[in-house]
């Protein structure tokens, strides 16, 4: 390898962008937060309600004699047990997949 060839080289290496890791703008973090706040209250709520609709359900369905509206209580209840699984799974995978960060 010669020098001109080295020189191209080191001068095309230098040329790519390197890591760029995203950061919020100055005072953007609040707003972040905030919301962030906002939407875990909000799936929350979303968890508490899917558990009181799945119990009505079975209970209504055991009440007034409706085989398909407890087991359609039972089959909700399950999946929104399902869903808070992945709400806690789900984002330490995807942090792990998607490493610190930095592009």
């Amino acid at each position: 390898m010669n020098a001109t060839t080295a020189q191209n080289a080191a001068a095309a290496y230098a040329a790519l962008p390197h890591k760029v890791c995203p950061v919020a703008p100055p005072g953007a973090q609040v707003y972040a937060d905030q919301l962030m706040g906002y939407v875990l209250w909000g799936v929350g709520i979303l968890f508490t309600l899917g558990i009181v609709v799945g119990i009505g359900a079975v209970v209504g369905g055991r009440i007034f004699g409706m085989p398909h509206a407890s087991k359609a209580g039972v089959v909700g209840l399950a999946m929104v047990f399902v869903a808070v699984i992945g709400y806690l799974i789900l984002p330490g995978i995807v942090s792990a997949m998607t490493g610190n960060g930095c592009v």
